[in-house]
């Protein structure tokens, strides 16, 4: 997929009303998961994405700190200036689109090295084993 290929679906998915403002929010999350991941997952998702993506992608270095999805979301907000719902509606957007691109067997291992509420933000139910 090519950069503008994936501003355009995220454009699409996201309802946003340009490809400017489809292309601040991709540059957005990309830069904060690029926070978030770090060893093969990290190598192996940047050479999936299109080339301008995975630059803003790996420019970010891993904070050593984990962040559940639900932090994540409520940082980039910090980070944006967004409120809460509208960074919701951005990060899910932008996620699913990488979840395409990444395919379910390494979007498996990115889930199993990030901590709990990150599957949904991909666009997956986070199925979590009952207690006994």
């Amino acid at each position: 997929m090519t950069f503008a290929r994936m501003l355009e679906q995220v454009r699409h998915d996201g309802a946003y009303p340009s490809r400017e403002r489809a292309e601040e929010v991709v540059t957005a999350v990309l830069a904060a998961l690029g926070r978030r991941l770090a060893g093969d997952e990290r190598v192996d998702l940047a050479a999936r994405l299109p080339r301008e993506a995975a630059q803003v992608f790996v420019a970010s270095i891993p904070d050593p700190e984990p962040l559940t999805g639900w932090a994540f979301v409520k940082d980039l907000a910090s980070r944006t200036g967004g409120s809460l719902a509208t960074t919701r509606w951005d990060v899910g957007s932008v996620l699913g689109v990488v979840a395409e691109l990444a395919g379910e067997p390494l979007l498996d291992r990115i889930l199993a090295q990030l901590p709990t509420g990150y599957a949904i933000l991909f666009g997956r139910a986070e199925l979590t084993q009952a207690a006994a």
